[in-house]
């Protein structure tokens, strides 16, 4: 399978992230000298943070379970998901500072990577990106997630044009998991 540069590069980030201990270079900076994750921004998408059921809007079925969860002194968000069909994924969320935008990569069991970045707009996390499908077309991807009176809405569209039209992907509810 050939891979494109972007993709390659999701994926080494993936690898290392998951993979890195730590060692002389982490040690050798003072507490003072350690960047920190305690900003107002490294905290807008601590709404999701919790364990759920994901269900499809209208539907009284679980379609997954999702737990996200605080790693690393909380800079980092990860989502553990579980879908009722096998699918199953993880992400790895964390604000970049650098570039005032928040990253996520997704990846699953069925060998997909998602990568993709945004901002919070108006309350609601806001990430778009790109992946290719199983014809090598480029396909647009922006996902949202809003905070609701009993949970979290997470939607997707998807565009194949460039992002001239836009179509639905998937709209899910989460509630808390009892």
């Amino acid at each position: 399978m050939k891979m494109s540069p972007k993709l390659k590069l999701g994926v080494v980030c993936v690898f290392i992230f998951l993979t890195w201990k730590p060692g002389p270079l982490s040690a050798s900076f003072s507490a003072s000298e350690q960047p920190s994750c305690g900003a107002p921004e490294y905290k807008e998408f601590d709404f999701w943070v919790g364990d759920w059921g994901a269900f499809e809007a209208g539907s009284t079925t679980p379609a997954a379970r999702v737990q996200v969860d605080r790693l690393l002194d909380g800079c980092v968000l990860r989502e553990q998901y579980a879908g009722a069909d096998g699918h199953k994924g993880q992400s790895l969320s964390i604000y970049d500072s650098s570039r005032k935008v928040w990253h996520q990569s997704w990846f699953t069991n069925r060998g997909e990577l998602l990568v993709i970045e945004g901002t919070l707009q108006s309350g609601a996390m806001v990430l778009t990106g790109a992946d290719r499908l199983a014809d090598g077309k480029e396909r647009r991807v922006r996902g949202i997630w809003k905070p609701e009176a009993n949970g979290i809405r997470e939607t997707a569209v998807t565009s194949t044009d460039g992002g001239k039209t836009w179509t639905p992907w998937f709209d899910l509810i989460f509630r808390p998991h009892r």
